[in-house]
C-alpha cells in the first residue's frame, strides 16, 4: 500500500486470522474486537490477500502489552493453527506423504528449503535463512513482529509454534522449537532451533 511513495512490506493474513479464534476462546470476543478494531482488523482481513505488515506487528505487540498473562498461549495456539492451515492448504498431499516416509535427516532439509522459499509470507520485510541439519537453525533478521527492547525474553511464539507444527507433522513427531535469541531483547536476529533428539 503506498505511503509517501513507499510500498509497505506485506505479510500473510494468517498472522492475524489465526489469532482471532484463539483470542475469542481465551479472553473473549469483546476483548479481541477491542484489540483488533483500532488497527483496522474488525472486520477481519481477506484470507487470500497479503496485508501491510505494520498493523500486524502493532497487533502482536498490543496483544503482548494488553494481555500479558495469556499472550504467549494465544500466540502459540495461533502459530500451531497457522501450521495446520499450511498443511491443509499449501503443501501438496504427495509432498507430505513423501516427507513423512523419509528419515528425519532427509526430510528436514527438504522442508527447510520449502519454508525458506515461502518465508516471505510470514516474515514480511524480515530476511529468513537457515543452517544445520539437527538442529536446524532458522535466523530471521529484521523481524517486524517484535519491537526492539520490548522484552527481556523471546516473544516470537507464533513463529516458533508454526515451525514446530510443520516439523512435528512432516519430519519427526518429537520435534521441538526453541527461540534462542530474539530481536525483542535487543539481539541482532530472532533464531529458532529445531531439534528432534
Amino acid at each position: 500500500m503506498p505511503d509517501g511513495g513507499h510500498i509497505a512490506a506485506r505479510i500473510g493474513p494468517n498472522a492475524v486470522l489465526q489469532l482471532a479464534p484463539e483470542m475469542d476462546r481465551m479472553v473473549g470476543e469483546a476483548a479481541r474486537r477491542a484489540l483488533f478494531a483500532p488497527l483496522g482488523f474488525d472486520p477481519l482481513p481477506d484470507a487470500d490477500a497479503m496485508i501491510d505488515e505494520r498493523p500486524v506487528a502493532a497487533l502482536h505487540r498490543a496483544l503482548r502489552r494488553d494481555h500479558p498473562e495469556t499472550a504467549e498461549r494465544i500466540a502459540t495456539a495461533a502459530g500451531t493453527a497457522t501450521g495446520d492451515y499450511i498443511l491443509a492448504n499449501r503443501i501438496p498431499r504427495a509432498a507430505q506423504t513423501l516427507l513423512r516416509a523419509l528419515p528425519a535427516s532427509l526430510a528436514a532439509p527438504l522442508l527447510t528449503r520449502a519454508i525458506l522459499a515461502h518465508g516471505w509470507t510470514f516474515c514480511g520485510s524480515g530476511q529468513l535463512s537457515a543452517e544445520g541439519r539437527d538442529p536446524v537453525i532458522f535466523t530471521l533478521e529484521n523481524n517486524p513482529i517484535p519491537q526492539v527492547g520490548e522484552s527481556a525474553m523471546p516473544v516470537c511464539h507464533w513463529h516458533a509454534a508454526c515451525f514446530e507444527r510443520l516439523f512435528t507433522r512432516l519430519v519427526h513427531r518429537h520435534s521441538k522449537v526453541v527461540e534462542t535469541t530474539c530481536c525483542a531483547t535487543g539481539a541482532a536476529a530472532c533464531r529458532f532451533a529445531v531439534s528432534w533428539r
